[in-house]
C-alpha cells in the first residue's frame, strides 16, 4: 500500500506515522524543511523536497491525502497539485474545510476523471497512539480506495462513509460545534467552583472525582482533571481561546437550517469575547450607564 501525504504539522506528521507502523508506504512532503527531517530521522516515512517527487514515487492509480490549514493553504496546494494528477487519482482532503468547499471541489475534480475524499479527522496529538476517528464523503468506489489506509489510522468502529462529497466535512463541522458547546460548559462549571473562595474547593480533586462514575465524565474531562492536577491555578495563561472555523459554520448553519443551536452559537461567541472582540461593545455600555446613570468608569490601564 502506497499513499503521499501532503502537510506535517501536530496532525500530518502523527498520522504518516502510524500509517507507516500499520505497514503503508508513506511518500510526505511539507513546504517546512524541519518538518520533514523530523519524519526524515525516524527512518519509517519517506520524505521528499516537491509535489512532483512525491508523485513519481506513488504507484498509479496514486492516492494523496492532504492534512494543510483550510482556506489559502488547501487551495494554493491544490491549485499546484492538480496539473500533476492522472485519472484516476484520488485526493483525500483531510483539512477542516467548509463542506460547501468540498462539494465544489469533488466536483472539479470529478470533470478531470479524478477522485475527490473529503475526510473530517478528529484525535488531535493522540491519535498517534489511540487512532484518529475519520468522517468521510464521497464517491462509494473512492472511498473504497482510501478504506485500507482508514483502517490503519483509526480505531476499531472508529470511521465511518458518511454520504456523499460534503458529508465527512459536514459531520466533522458539526462534531466541533458540539466540542465547542462541551468545552464551554466545563470551563463555566470549574470557573463557578473556583470562583466559590469561601467553600476553598479543590477543582482539581473535583474533576478527578467526577471522572469516576458521573454523569459527566468524559475524554475531555479526563484532560481537564489532567491539567487542573498540574496547575489549578493556571498560572501565566492567557484568557485568549482561539476559533478555527468550524464552529462559525457550524453556527451559520443553524441559522440557514433554521433549527435552534444557543450553546453552540454562544461558545463561539464566548470565544470572540477572549479575542477582545467584545471590547468595544463593553465600553459603549460603560458610557452609556455613565450617561443615564452617573455610574462611574474603569480606566483601562496603559500598558
Amino acid at each position: 500500500m502506497h499513499i503521499g501525504m501532503i502537510g506535517l504539522g501536530r496532525m500530518g506528521a502523527n498520522m504518516a506515522r502510524r500509517l507507516a507502523r500499520g505497514g503503508a508506504r508513506v511518500i510526505a512532503w511539507d513546504r517546512a524543511a524541519p518538518a520533514r527531517r523530523a519524519l526524515e530521522r525516524e527512518r519509517r516515512v519517506t520524505t521528499v523536497t516537491d509535489l512532483a517527487s512525491l508523485l513519481q514515487q506513488l504507484k498509479a492509480p496514486r492516492v494523496i491525502w492532504l492534512m494543510l490549514p483550510s482556506g489559502k493553504a488547501s487551495a494554493d496546494t491544490l491549485a499546484r497539485l492538480l496539473p500533476l494528477l492522472a485519472q484516476g487519482d484520488v485526493l483525500v482532503d483531510g483539512a477542516n474545510a467548509n463542506y460547501k468547499d468540498s462539494m465544489r471541489r469533488a466536483a472539479e475534480l470529478s470533470a478531470r476523471g479524478l477522485h475527490y475524499v473529503d475526510a473530517g479527522v478528529s484525535g488531535g496529538v493522540w491519535g498517534l497512539a489511540n487512532g484518529y476517528t475519520v468522517m468521510l464523503g464521497g464517491e462509494a468506489r473512492a472511498v473504497r480506495r482510501v478504506t485500507p489506509f482508514v483502517k490503519l489510522l483509526a480505531p476499531p468502529k472508529g470511521w465511518l462513509h458518511c454520504g456523499p462529497s460534503g458529508a465527512g466535512h459536514y459531520v466533522k463541522m458539526i462534531h466541533n460545534g458540539i466540542e465547542y458547546g462541551l468545552m464551554q460548559a466545563y470551563a463555566e462549571g470549574f470557573a463557578l467552583l473556583a470562583g466559590k473562595s469561601e467553600l476553598s474547593l479543590d477543582v482539581a480533586a473535583v474533576a478527578e472525582l467526577w471522572r469516576h462514575g458521573s454523569v459527566v465524565r468524559s475524554w475531555l474531562l479526563d484532560l481537564m482533571a489532567d491539567m487542573l492536577k498540574r496547575d489549578a491555578a493556571l498560572e501565566g495563561i492567557a484568557p485568549v481561546v482561539a476559533d478555527s472555523g468550524e464552529g462559525r459554520w457550524a453556527a451559520i448553519e443553524a441559522v440557514e437550517l433554521g433549527v435552534p443551536a444557543p450553546v453552540i452559537s454562544l461558545a463561539l461567541a464566548m470565544r470572540f469575547a477572549s479575542q477582545g472582540k467584545g471590547d468595544y461593545g463593553a465600553k459603549q455600555l460603560a458610557l452609556l450607564r455613565h450617561s443615564f446613570g452617573g455610574h462611574a468608569v474603569s480606566k483601562q490601564k496603559k500598558s
